[in-house]
């Protein structure tokens, strides 16, 4: 990906060193009305009432709802206005901060171009690093647990060690495979504009399990696509090198809830998916790239995904 010397975005928030360590393998969760990329578990360490006990302290400790804590932040204010932490706002100096900045840029310009058409206007998200745990308004965030979106503050959040974990552990590597991740937390914040989030997030809520896993499985599978359609933009304005889709392609494939399942568990249970298979999110994410339009990505309404 040819992304140096091109604009970077001054909407990145930069909160590293600000927080302490991870949680190591209590992710899994995600914070209340936000959505995850997923982060497969692992095996082993503490049973369910150390657990339990470990996050209740952390909870006192840290001034959080320990329920919070237990539910991946999925209860609703836990963090009143005014407690969220605040990082360093700008475009970075670093080559890690500066590749992100310049990759939300390509999306920024983009998704204002392609809602534009649609007679809709584009709000920017703001892009917030952080290492190992952080605060948003959709609760508490473990960088263990992967990156995520934030409807209520409209914000993006990323660990950079997840980047080391994509290539190290899921045998993703690549630029575009980092973009990949990104434009497909972006693409979130485009269902958020166009009030597809909040519509099946209110759905989900009040379904069973079963049912809210399907309209999530719907929901990250039009994130990808969406991401896909970014991709295409990106080829228009040239930057893309030989082989950086087929790396996105192998990211998406690698992060699919069955590829995730086989490696942490050794098995695979279909109703408990929440983003789709690996087959699904390379497929969708094509879908999106070769007819670039938001219409192709229908997933809601497809009889098939």
């Amino acid at each position: 990906m040819r992304w140096q010397g091109r604009r970077e975005s001054g909407n990145v928030e930069d909160r590293r060193g600000m927080g302490g360590g991870g949680f190591g393998g209590f992710g899994g969760g995600s914070p209340g009305g936000g959505m995850r990329f997923p982060v497969g578990r692992g095996r082993g360490g503490l049973g369910g009432i150390g657990i339990i006990l470990v996050l209740f302290f952390l909870g006192w400790l840290l001034g959080i709802n320990p329920l919070d804590l237990m539910n991946g932040g999925s209860s609703t204010g836990s963090f009143p206005v005014g407690q969220e932490q605040q990082g360093e706002a700008g475009a970075p100096a670093d080559e890690e901060k500066r590749f992100v900045a310049t990759v939300l840029a390509d999306t920024e310009d983009a998704w204002r171009k392609i809602l534009a058409a649609e007679g809709r206007t584009y709000r920017e998200p703001t892009l917030v690093l952080f290492s190992g745990q952080t605060s948003s308004a959709c609760g508490f965030a473990s960088g263990a647990s992967g990156p995520f979106y934030c409807p209520r503050d409209q914000k993006l959040y990323i660990d950079l060690a997840f980047y080391r974990e994509l290539r190290d552990r899921f045998q993703a590597p690549g630029d575009f495979a980092e973009a990949y991740v990104i434009a497909h937390e972006v693409g979130h914040h485009v269902q958020n504009l166009l009030g597809t989030l909040p519509q099946i997030d209110q759905a989900r809520r009040s379904s069973g399990e079963t049912e809210a896993n399907r309209l999530s499985v719907r929901l990250e599978l039009q994130a990808d696509c969406y991401a896909g359609i970014w991709a295409r933009s990106a080829e228009k304005e040239n930057i893309l090198d030989v082989g950086d889709i087929d790396e996105a392609l192998r990211a998406a494939s690698a992060v699919g809830d069955d590829n995730l399942q086989r490696q942490s568990q050794g098995y695979v249970v279909p109703e408990s998916f929440t983003h789709g298979t690996a087959e699904q999110r390379s497929r969708w994410f094509k879908r999106g790239y070769n007819q670039g339009s938001l219409q192709a990505c229908d997933t809601l309404n497809a009889d098939q995904i």
